[in-house]
């Protein structure tokens, strides 16, 4: 099986490039993230055409997640148990479904904006109600993967440049700690290989030429259980996705699973 994950940054925006790269790929399931649509503005009849099946979380304008599959999908969930809201609203950032032997998470976590910023402390607490929503998949003997935009560096050299974050967000240790509480549910990062210089990169801000100069930062992840992970034989970031007109500010993870 071949699945991924893919901040598409407005699948309205970028639907042409994404129908394009699943029949190229070949993949079988794709988590996708900031979706920025509402669940009947999402373009399911022309994914079904592709052999798609869709399960969505939106509610239109920001956020929004998907997971796409066509190996079938039951048992989905939409939003996190205990979910702890922003500024008195619960924002569609998790989604989850059983895909033929898998289940996967698609999930956008918040951005945190700033550190001194009430979002901040909502992206700490967002973690751990996602750490409680995803334990008992975690420990369990199926194969099983949150995949998605975590918006946080998991160490120093996944970004382009330390010193150009001090002070902000994505890299703080409080963050960190919150990624290493989650592997604590029984999840390792599965690290992907980059198609092209050292480090395998999945976002690069569409300002300051950072794609071309590769300021890049690696935040779209996928944290596996035992299971999962014993089934990887591949994964890599598909670095030719970001290129082009059109193109989204992330790039899909890819992995390849013997299944």
């Amino acid at each position: 099986m071949r699945i991924a994950t893919w901040n598409v940054n407005s699948i309205t925006a970028r639907l042409p490039r994404l129908l394009a790269w699943l029949e190229s790929s070949g993949t079988d399931v794709l988590c996708l993230q900031e979706a920025k649509v509402s669940e009947e503005q999402f373009p399911a009849e022309q994914l079904r055409e592709l052999g798609y099946e869709s399960a969505v979380h939106a509610t239109g304008r920001w956020n929004g997640v998907a997971v796409l599959s066509r190996v079938g999908i039951e048992d989905v969930v939409k939003g996190l148990p205990g979910d702890p809201g922003f500024d008195g609203s619960v924002e569609p950032r998790a989604i989850s479904a059983t895909c033929g032997p898998l289940r996967v998470w698609s999930v956008y976590v918040p951005n945190g904006r700033e550190v001194d910023h009430p979002h901040y402390a909502y992206k700490l607490q967002w973690f751990e109600a996602l750490k409680s929503a995803v334990a008992g998949d975690a420990a369990g003997s199926r194969p099983f993967a949150v995949m998605g935009d975590y918006n946080v560096a998991p160490t120093d050299e996944d970004v382009y440049d330390r010193a150009a974050f001090e002070g902000a967000t994505h890299v703080t240790p409080a963050e960190r700690a919150a990624l290493a509480s989650l592997r604590e549910a029984g999840l390792s990062d599965v690290v992907p290989r980059p198609l092209k210089y050292d480090h395998p990169f999945t976002y690069w801000d569409y300002r300051q030429l950072c794609f071309p100069k590769n300021r890049g930062m690696r935040i779209d992840l996928v944290y596996a259980n035992a299971p999962f992970g014993k089934a990887v034989k591949d994964a890599y970031v598909d670095r030719e996705e970001r290129k082009g007109k059109g193109a989204s500010d992330h790039a899909p993870v890819v992995v390849d699973l013997d299944v």
